[in-house]
């Protein structure tokens, strides 16, 4: 197709269906991007099918769709943010996208904190925040929460504070690597929540072009098979003056074991509970030391 010919709307889809379908890639991304492009509502895209699509839209439209469709770029990366907790948030090379797996992270800590700090206001720290997801939407969750989060890199840092701004939650953002700036501040918590790298380097083969190839590695992967970040938060725990009464770990599915163990290490006579993700497989680590 080119910009000469199919200008409807309904056209202009099923073109850019039928190319992503011959590439491989999922064929939802056309609406995605199109909704985008047009910058629309939904019910205003489905009733304009009828509509032409002026030029100025159809070509970095078309340009969109054969760059996803030949190198797996995230559509994400093209429309600039991710939805999350049925939120927006501003995404770019430096930071990872959200995973739905992680919103299942964010509704165990709701569910314990709500159920367990009934009289309490706990303060939370979301280690390696990345984008800040968790940390911004734990806040606007429970806004009576103190919440503070940390990230080794200041350009995720910079992300993570502009997605608080735009959400106006009342986060604090501390530069540091994992638990460093807490023990540096002197900062006592009761709840620590993390999804840090955990992605062995030797899987890398395995994985998708539109993971691999534009989320940043450093937020990806982790030496040891993958427990080098959980090792290094759980020495960093043993200094804690305090240890937090619950702990949420994002894992890779092979990892609860191992994980687990950890936590054990850390707090010896506990049961860490390894619970599964949506499709069944082993996602994160619970330590409720309240029960």
């Amino acid at each position: 197709m080119n910009n000469m010919e199919m200008k409807k709307q309904y056209e202009v889809l099923q073109w850019a269906s039928l190319f992503l379908e011959e590439h491989g890639r999922e064929k939802n991304v056309a609406v995605i991007l199109l909704q985008h492009f047009l910058q629309v509502t939904a019910t205003k895209f489905y009733m304009n099918m009828q509509q032409l699509v002026p030029d100025e839209v159809l070509t970095p439209y078309m340009a969109a769709i054969k760059q996803h469709a030949s190198t797996g770029i995230p559509v994400q990366r093209l429309v600039g943010y991710a939805s999350f907790y049925g939120r927006e948030f501003k995404v770019n090379e430096d930071v990872l996208i959200p995973r739905p797996e992680t919103e299942e992270l964010v509704q165990q800590v709701i569910q314990h904190v709500n159920d367990h700090f009934v009289n309490k206001c706990p303060t939370i720290v979301d280690v390696g925040t990345g984008s800040g997801i968790i940390a911004i939407t734990l806040a606007l969750e429970m806004p009576k929460t103190m919440v503070y989060a940390t990230d080794i890199s200041d350009q995720a840092l910079k992300i993570a504070k502009e997605n608080a701004s735009r959400h106006q939650a009342t986060v604090v953002f501390t530069a540091g690597d994992f638990l460093v700036p807490i023990l540096e501040q002197n900062i006592s918590m009761d709840v620590l929540v993390c999804n840090p790298p955990y992605i062995a380097r030797g899987d890398i083969s395995f994985m998708a072009d539109t993971v691999k190839n534009f989320d940043p590695h450093l937020a990806l992967f982790a030496e040891q098979n993958g427990l080098a970040a959980y090792k290094k938060i759980a020495d960093q725990m043993i200094k804690l003056p305090e240890k937090p009464s619950l702990v949420a770990f994002e894992i890779g599915y092979q990892q609860g074991e191992a994980v687990a163990a950890l936590m054990k290490h850390v707090y010896p006579g506990s049961y860490p509970q390894v619970l599964q993700d949506i499709n069944g497989k082993d996602r994160m680590v619970i330590v409720n030391n309240n029960i």
